[in-house]
Order: structure tokens, then C-alpha cells, then sequence
């Protein structure tokens, strides 16, 4: 079962998309199986991190700006050549494992959609496997 979402950013964060991870494991009827989360942008991800603490969606974004700084001499036209930087080091994927019809994550995880080039109207997809 494939879903797709869209998500609007205003500013470059995380975007917590836990919700609509859980609608749709719940909507699939899977109880066991794999949950594959994909972003099909070239500057944005996706990533799993601490939900729990809000401060640390600025933290991540503010090393990740120290890390992958704009600079004069990339050669990309458009200038956003940071926001590639920041995807390629996030990834565009995660998998989560499905048990007892709910993801499995840690006390203090959530799946976060990573915006390095707002705004944008985005999209990303949640496949559901039984297994």
C-alpha cells in the first residue's frame, strides 16, 4: 500500500510527520510489516530523531547550517547548494518496523520531514509491506 502526503514549509525545520506515518499503518491493516518513509526531494529529507525535547529541531538546524554553510564559490545556479548538502546528509528515507499494527520506535523518536529550501509545497510517501 503506498500513500502520499503533502506537507506546506514556511521556514527550514523539521516537520514532525508522525501523524500521518500512524494514519497510514493504521488505514493499511498491516499488524506486521515495514514502514518505508521516502522524500522526493533533492533539498529536503527525511530523518528519525528526538520528539520529545522541542529544542533540539533548532539544534539540529543550527549544526546543520554551521556544517553545510552557503558559500560564494558553489557553482549551483539556483543557490541552494547547502540544501542539497543538508539532504544528502539526512538522507531521503527511513524504514520502520510495524508490530502489532503500530511503529516501532524509541521512548523518544518521531520521523520528521526535513525542509532545507523553503517554502515549498512538498510531498512524500509512506509505504506500507506486510510481512
Amino acid at each position: 500500500m503506498l500513500y502520499e502526503f503533502k506537507i506546506s514549509t514556511s521556514k527550514e525545520s523539521l516537520y514532525n510527520i508522525m501523524p500521518q506515518i500512524r494514519d497510514a499503518i493504521a488505514q493499511s491493516g498491516v499488524e506486521d510489516g515495514i514502514c518505508v518513509v521516502f522524500c522526493p526531494h533533492t533539498t529536503a529529507g527525511i530523518t528519525i530523531n528526538e520528539n520529545a525535547d522541542p529544542d533540539v529541531i533548532p539544534d539540529v538546524i543550527l549544526g546543520l547550517q554551521k556544517a553545510y554553510p552557503n558559500r560564494a564559490e558553489f557553482l549551483h545556479a539556483e543557490g541552494n547548494s547547502a540544501a542539497h548538502l543538508k539532504s544528502i546528509a539526512t538522507g531521503t528515507s527511513e524504514t520502520i518496523i510495524i508490530s502489532g499494527g503500530k511503529p516501532i520506535l524509541g521512548a523518544w523518536q518521531g520521523v520528521f520531514f526535513c525542509e532545507f529550501d523553503p517554502p515549498r509545497g512538498r510531498k512524500f510517501f509512506v509505504k506500507i509491506v506486510q510481512s
